[in-house]
C-alpha cells in the first residue's frame, strides 16, 4: 500500500500525516508513507485543495482534515 499525503506543510497537513503514521503503526500496515509538499507535483496528483490523501492512487480527501476515524477506515477498506 502507498498513502500520500499531500500538503504545504500547514497545520492540517502535519496532523494528518500524524495520524496516517500513527494509524499505519496501530494498525501494522504494510504501507510506504510519502509526504509531497510540492504544488506542482500535488497539482499533477489531481489534487486543487490541500491537506490531500492518495491511498494506492485513489484519491480519498482533498481540502479539508479527515478524522481520525474517517483516516483509520479509509486505511482498512483500501487492505480488503
Amino acid at each position: 500500500m502507498i498513502v500520500k499525503i499531500l500538503g504545504s506543510g500547514c497545520s492540517k497537513c502535519q496532523t494528518l500525516e500524524k495520524i496516517v503514521r500513527e494509524l499505519v503503526e496501530e494498525l501494522e500496515l504494510n504501507a510506504e508513507i510519502v509526504k509531497i509538499t510540492d504544488i506542482d507535483e500535488i497539482i499533477e496528483c489531481g489534487v486543487m485543495l490541500t491537506p490531500g490523501l492518495i491511498i494506492d492512487d485513489g484519491i480519498v480527501v482533498s481540502g479539508r482534515l479527515p478524522s481520525r476515524d474517517e483516516v483509520e477506515s479509509l486505511l482498512k477498506s483500501a487492505i480488503t
